[in-house]
């Protein structure tokens, strides 16, 4: 069943602009935290009850589960996201020694702003930003490294001055990705020792007000893992509710997203960095993941065929199709290998899913369909028709926006209308 909830206030991925702790890093892949506010509500989740994310992102779904009171499961598969989810869930410091540390880093940064710079940063990071904030941004970063500061204090300043790498950049730095060039080159600067401050400002008062609420106790457990091996994480029929936001089939390559930031911190320091360490342990869901010697097998969807001959029937021509457009489009984008990739790797996903929920459990995902080379794929229905094959009970499509309609303007894009919907599959 397809429904509209445009009555529904289930916000989006904005709301973490402006809402204490969601804010403290910009990053758009995901849902807003009024959707598990309501998903919360509307299950009836006491104290006991257990809420899972296998694609937690920097947190979302554990952090309004922390401030309900209710326990959460979280797992994320990129390495520095989950660091950032896992900084974003520290409630609990001593905030007057805690801004005596941030004053004592800012202080300690004002005494190495004059010393000639040694960083050996990838030449992107160069580009990113003015002779001016790059020594202000390496004495930052050497005060926070080298300060004598209470250790628990070094993650909050770590993701206080991550957040303002892209507040002072010069460069193009909307999301998904860094654009360094002419084109995108900012006209106005900020000052980094400035925007650390207010970031850093912004973060305590943040905390001061969590604090003030006198939260439940609670149990969160953040793994860096896999959502393929859910049940790895936890038992059999112990989730009561699983909130998430997969990757979407648009061709974002996610590992891509914090290249300005793990670039900065000396986390890695070329593509092939990334690939080995993020992009091959993420699911299938951009060309640049697809690897055509290791995925010849892949290609037929063997899984697939197994779990549901109908479905595979329909992937098989909507791939084949793909692989025709490929031949003959510029680019020649893989995308058929990406489509079968992709929902080889989500059924593995909704196969975990049923086994750790509890009976009559919900599986809520929020989900975009896509249509590479103008072949429309339907997501919201394929992954829901998996799930019936798993055996899931129903499941029922809440329309929330349209999507697509910003590059309506580019002649080589398709006209497809796409949109993103809400997934819920009943166990």
């Amino acid at each position: 069943m397809v429904t509209d909830t445009a009555t529904r206030n289930y916000g989006s991925f904005r709301d973490s602009l402006k809402s204490p702790v969601h804010r403290w890093f910009t990053y758009p892949a995901g849902y807003s935290h009024k959707l598990v506010s309501e998903k919360i509500f509307e299950n009836k989740l006491t104290s006991s009850s257990y809420i899972a994310d296998p694609f937690l992102g920097t947190g979302t779904t554990s952090i309004v589960a922390k401030m309900c009171g209710i326990n959460s499961l979280g797992v994320e598969a990129h390495p520095f996201v989950h660091w950032v989810a896992s900084t974003k869930m520290k409630f609990v410091y001593d905030l007057d020694a805690l801004s005596r540390d941030v004053q004592l880093t800012l202080d300690r940064a004002l005494s190495l702003e004059t010393l000639q710079y040694d960083a050996s940063w990838p030449a992107l990071i160069y580009k990113c930003f003015d002779e001016d904030n790059l020594r202000r941004l390496h004495a930052l970063k050497s005060a926070i490294i080298s300060a004598e500061i209470d250790p628990t204090h070094i993650d909050f300043l770590k993701l206080a001055l991550t957040a303002t790498l892209r507040l002072v950049t010069t460069a193009g730095s909307g999301w998904p990705y860094i654009a360094p060039s002419e084109y995108a080159h900012r006209t106005v600067t900020h000052n980094a020792f400035t925007e650390f401050d207010k970031q850093c400002t912004l973060m305590l008062s943040d905390l001061r007000y969590v604090q003030s609420l006198n939260l439940p106790s609670s149990i969160h457990k953040l793994v860096l893992g896999d959502a393929r091996r859910l049940s790895d994480y936890t038992h059999p029929e112990t989730i009561d509710l699983i909130v998430t936001s997969p990757p979407y089939l648009n061709n974002y390559d996610y590992a891509d997203r914090t290249r300005l930031e793990t670039y900065f911190w000396g986390i890695y320091s070329s593509w092939s960095d990334i690939t080995s360490n993020v992009r091959d342990k993420l699911i299938i869901a951009a060309t640049t993941q697809v690897r055509l010697n290791a995925m010849n097998g892949t290609i037929t969807c063997p899984v697939i065929s197994q779990i549901s001959p109908d479905i595979h029937i329909e992937l098989l021509d909507t791939i084949h199709r793909l692989s025709e457009m490929r031949h003959v489009k510029p680019g020649k984008k893989t995308y058929d290998y990406m489509v079968a990739g992709y929902f080889e790797d989500m059924l593995k996903v909704i196969q975990e899913a049923y086994t750790i929920l509890k009976p009559k459990a919900q599986f809520i995902l929020v989900l975009g369909d896509s249509a590479p080379y103008g072949i429309h794929v339907p997501t919201e229905a394929i992954i829901g028709r998996l799930a019936l094959a798993v055996g899931f009970k129903t499941y029922d499509v809440e329309v929330i926006r349209k999507r697509g309609d910003k590059w309506s303007h580019n002649t080589q894009r398709h006209k497809l209308p796409l949109k993103e919907s809400i997934l819920t599959i009943h166990k």
